[in-house]
């Protein structure tokens, strides 16, 4: 009888829980993100100048344009393009139920998993899409008012207490702002844009069977030792992004694969057999190469030496971006200005999307504004992410970055390195490619272990 008391009084519990960050999240304080007029803007390899003659800030919102010139207001609203078409993962609510829980949120617990997300899809956009591709209903989306958030918060809040209390799913409440979907008379390329654009935000959908959605993610990480609920430092992410792609069995995705650094080094020749290893032995085509790199950029706290090397980093139009944050939030970062970090945030509480119904609506997906960070806060444990579409790209780039890190570096080493060979030849138990009974091997999880105990917490 005690054990049946206990077990009732969790679910209580956990039932506030639920309610109280679904409210926490949703509750959202509308703040304008100020860009400097002299300094130029980069966002993940692109560079933006919104260079004028008089001195002062810019707001990305759109409300500090009308004194100035045309080309700057032209640049401006390009970035805003730029930026909003990028693919935005945040908590949600309201989703099936997690296996193994009874979670229907990962709000409070999910954020890493939710920018690890976001890179992943950085990397998917630049192979299906390219990095020249932008969102055409981009500048439709408008920011809300904190009045509209707050109104809307209340609603949420009332009915989330009622339906956590009586076990029942939280009624839909619609926002005043839903838009239809915008047709257009548009070509065949970008029917087909539109199409891929669709398919990889459906690929992150928060249902059982979406191949990189919450529910598989998790299932990937009970491997490392992790279960719904948790929290996910970012090494670990990385490694569950790999699984992942592995595992992935939609045709589409079979031309991708994952490669994830060990002890901060990137052996060449590993990552090479990733690009070479095809399903169909008549193929000669190579597979494209997300390359995940965990670090740590300094002790307790962030070293400032490293803040150039993280610039050159997101300078790289094959950069996808870094798992990373400050101490107990993860964010995606992005891009940068000066000594500031641009980032996507997903601390923000949505209602589910059923991605599998035809022309679900895209609006949830794009973030209407950038947020800025300066580099001091950054908790020094990230991952930081690279698309290399051919072998050749890969042997570019990592030449590329060994000159930036060694032109960066202050330190007798490195932050990581690339290395000629394979793991196994400086006698490192090399993972195979493909695993039949387990999806981490005894060495993985050994290293697994070791982040998970050295990250910091993520709320």
């Amino acid at each position: 009888m005690e054990a049946t008391g206990t077990d009732e009084v969790e679910k209580i519990k956990s039932k506030f829980m639920s309610a109280w960050h679904n409210m926490k999240y949703s509750w959202v304080l509308k703040t304008k993100t100020y860009f400097s007029r002299n300094s130029p803007v980069f966002l993940l390899g692109k560079c933006y100048h919104f260079k004028s003659d008089e001195s002062g800030e810019l707001s990305t919102d759109g409300s500090s344009f009308d004194n100035i010139n045309t080309e700057i207001s032209g640049n401006v609203d390009e970035f805003r393009k730029d930026f909003i078409s990028r693919i935005w993962l945040t908590y949600r609510e309201e989703f099936p139920q997690i296996k193994g829980s009874a979670l229907t949120t990962d709000c409070g617990w999910g954020c890493t998993l939710r920018t690890g997300q976001m890179l992943l899809a950085q990397g998917l956009m630049l192979h299906f899409l390219g990095r020249a591709w932008v969102w055409p209903d981009a500048l439709d989306i408008e920011n809300s008012d904190s009045e509209s958030w707050t109104a809307h918060t209340v609603k949420k809040l009332t009915a989330s207490f009622e339906a956590s209390l009586t076990a029942e799913r939280e009624p839909k409440i619609l926002s005043n702002h839903h838009r239809g979907t915008l047709r257009r008379n548009c070509g065949d390329n970008e029917m087909r844009n539109e199409v891929y654009h669709r398919k990889i935000i459906s690929w992150f959908g928060d249902s059982p069977l979406a191949a990189f959605g919450l529910h598989q993610l998790i299932e990937y990480g009970k491997k490392s030792g992790k279960i719904a609920g948790d929290w996910y430092g970012p090494a670990v992410v990385a490694h569950i992004l790999r699984k992942a792609v592995e595992e992935a069995r939609d045709p589409e995705l079979q031309g991708v694969t994952v490669y994830v650094a060990q002890d901060c080094t990137v052996y060449s020749s590993d990552v090479i057999d990733r690009q070479c290893s095809c399903m169909d032995s008549e193929k000669t085509d190579t597979k494209a190469v997300i390359i995940l790199v965990p670090v740590r950029l300094g002790g307790e706290r962030t070293n400032t030496d490293y803040l150039e090397f993280v610039k050159g980093i997101l300078s790289l139009e094959y950069c996808v971006g870094i798992i990373g944050g400050k101490p107990k939030q993860s964010y995606y970062f992005a891009g940068f200005q000066d000594d500031s970090l641009i980032y996507m945030d997903p601390h923000y509480c949505q209602s589910f999307v059923d991605v599998s119904i035809k022309d679900f609506p895209l609006e949830s997906f794009h973030c209407p504004s950038p947020k800025k960070m300066s580099f001091k806060k950054m908790d020094p444990s990230c991952t930081i992410g690279f698309y290399c579409r051919t072998v050749q790209d890969f042997e570019k780039a990592s030449e590329e970055i060994t000159k930036m890190l060694k032109s960066s570096s202050k330190e007798k080493y490195p932050l990581f390195t690339f290395v000629k060979g394979h793991s196994r030849d400086y006698d490192f138990a090399s993972s195979p490619l493909s695993e039949e009974n387990d999806l981490f091997s005894e060495d993985e999880k050994k290293r697994l272990k070791r982040f998970s105990t050295e990250e910091f917490v993520l709320l």
